[in-house]
């Protein structure tokens, strides 16, 4: 923790900026640490993916597995170092005006996989076609980032080239921001961010970028090998010309989707695998071999784990799970501390607020901004007491006395998943009279697809931190907000929101900070969610692989500087 507090201090917002205005540059140049190592060692890794990598356009993925092999084969403007702090990739250098608002990134030389240099109107391409499709990731570019003219774009109201992003040259990319945000740099090695050959993407055919080797270009440390959307398996080979291909020793990474604990654990006793993920008693029972326990990583994921409720009429009995009282009732009602323990069992943590733990810490105090877990013990826990007193309230305000819902749940997203399902449909019907939960296993995909088009009543889903800021989470609740899948809207929490991200507290850290908690209050208050568990990974890593950059933001692994022995 005191390494992550360390990194995260150095994401945090700046102090004292006000809403941008002039554009007097002040320099803050940057230059590469990386350190160079000798020529690839001519072995693949091979890694377990606990899901299938359904698109490779940045503009479609919306998946920690997608993101990692999108960040195999391209480099934004930043990346990440061990630590997780943002270090020069394509960006050789920025400066910085003095009001915090305008960015000059200076790239290197660097080169696509089909031999084109990479240029500045390579990003400015690949985000206005971000903004123009208004995708679910678009939100970074103007609720995060604050691109100027993001907003209207995004909102079908201006052009695309009216974003504030150009290219003065081929090597001189300047981005203007509506208001300062420090953070901006790291936000650079997310793949919403990454560029996109123009050229390239306008010779293939609608649909098809990112969708097989010769419709996808690299311009980072690995190239891909073969891919087809939603196969089992794929691989990356080393790019040689990559930028930076002497720190790179893999000859490349072959991808294999495994969906049960038991499998991973097969898979890497037998050496099909180097890298997999373990859960259960699969955990204990490595815990327990002498021949495994030393290949025993633990690392934090970042995921939180909750339940997100339908409060639309579309579903939920007619719109039921819009009474909060009712929310709270089944949120009170499950044991977290049960789940991790006797079902998830790979070092995951019960979590009890809206903003997980362990990720996003204070600038002035270095505090985690969630370490007091028992915050909103009046809202959340497991009390089976005030859950009941809950349900009678509501069963009052809805003039029924029972309720049936059904549940959806990934089948292909770890097995630990379907136990915790199961798990939360005991208790919650145990501890609850009258109340049936239904539980529906289907594809992730299909269950990003039913929340995405409000087609069911209570989903069992997650969601991980894409930049060190718990605007991260609490962002996704804004009235209309592409992730609000509970279609939740509370104009004193949008006010909030807009106050730390775009007006009042942008200039004043502590007060944004407050903000923030009293925005997180809200949605705790109202059972907006259930958050249930912040995910940890139980990694076996095979004796002689070293290396792998493990992050709980962003960017779970990263592999340019892993070598297998």
């Amino acid at each position: 923790m005191k390494k992550l507090t360390a990194i995260l201090l150095a994401l945090v917002l700046v102090l004292g900026l006000a809403a941008c205005g002039g554009t007097t540059p002040a320099t803050t140049t940057t230059t590469n640490a990386g350190t160079e190592t000798s020529a690839a060692s001519g072995k693949y890794l091979g890694v377990m993916l606990g899901t299938n990598v359904m698109s490779l356009d940045t503009d479609l993925a919306t998946d920690g597995d997608s993101f990692e092999v999108i960040a195999d084969c391209i480099d934004g403007l930043m990346q990440m170092d061990a630590d997780g702090a943002a270090i020069p990739a394509i960006a050789e250098s920025y400066d910085l005006s003095e009001d915090g608002c305008t960015y000059t990134f200076h790239l290197r030389d660097a080169k696509w996989s089909n031999g084109d240099a990479v240029t500045a109107g390579d990003f400015v391409f690949a985000w206005q076609r971000i903004c123009k499709n208004a995708g679910e990731y678009a939100y970074m570019m103007d609720e995060i980032g604050n691109i100027k003219g993001a907003a209207a774009i995004i909102a079908g109201n201006a052009e695309p080239d009216t974003l504030a992003v150009s290219a003065t040259d081929d090597k001189t990319l300047v981005v203007e921001l509506e208001v300062p945000v420090s953070f901006f740099p790291s936000l650079m090695y997310f793949p919403t961010f990454y560029p996109i050959n123009e050229s390239f993407y306008n010779s293939l055919e609608d649909g098809t970028y990112g969708t097989s080797p010769e419709t996808f270009l690299s311009n980072g440390a690995f190239a891909l090998e073969s891919y087809t959307p939603g196969t089992a398996s794929l691989s990356v080979k080393k790019n040689a010309d990559y930028w930076d291909a002497d720190r790179v020793q893999l000859a490349g990474i072959t991808y294999q989707v495994v969906g049960s604990s038991d499998n991973a654990l097969t898979a890497f006793k037998n050496g099909t695998l180097d890298v997999v993920m373990i859960s259960g008693n699969q955990v204990a029972s490595a815990k327990n071999d002498s021949a495994l326990s030393s290949k025993l990583t633990v690392t934090g994921a970042g995921y939180m784990w909750y339940l997100s409720f339908s409060q639309t009429e579309k579903n939920a009995q007619g719109g039921m799970l819009a009474n909060a009282n009712l929310r709270l009732a089944i949120s009170n009602s499950i044991d977290r501390e049960s789940l991790v323990d006797n079902y998830v069992m790979d070092g995951s943590l019960a979590t009890y607020t809206a903003v997980p733990p362990q990720f996003a810490a204070s600038s002035t105090t270095g505090d985690d901004f969630s370490a007091d877990q028992s915050m909103f013990s009046d809202f959340v826990g497991f009390n089976p007491e005030k859950a009941q007193e809950y349900l009678a309230a509501a069963k009052t305000e809805l003039g029924v006395d029972s309720f049936e819902f059904t549940m959806i749940y990934g089948n292909n997203e770890g097995d630990e998943v379907a136990k915790v399902a199961q798990a939360i449909k005991a208790q919650v019907e145990e501890n609850l009279e009258g109340v049936v939960i239904n539980l529906q296993p289907m594809t992730k995909a299909e269950r990003l697809d039913k929340m995405q088009n409000d087609n069911y009543d209570i989903a069992l889903t997650r969601w991980g931190p894409d930049y060190a800021d718990p605007m991260t989470y609490l962002g996704m609740w804004i009235t209309n907000n592409s992730n609000n899948y509970g279609f939740w809207s509370n104009a004193d929490y949008d006010q909030l929101i807009a106050d730390c991200t775009t007006g009042a507290y942008i200039s004043d850290y502590d007060a944004r900070w407050e903000a923030m908690y009293k925005a997180e209050t809200l949605v705790m208050e109202a059972a907006v969610i259930a958050p249930l568990y912040t995910k940890a990974n139980a990694n076996l890593i095979s004796d002689g692989v070293s290396g792998i950059d493990f992050h709980p933001v962003a960017l779970n692994r990263v592999y340019k500087t892993t070598t297998v022995g």
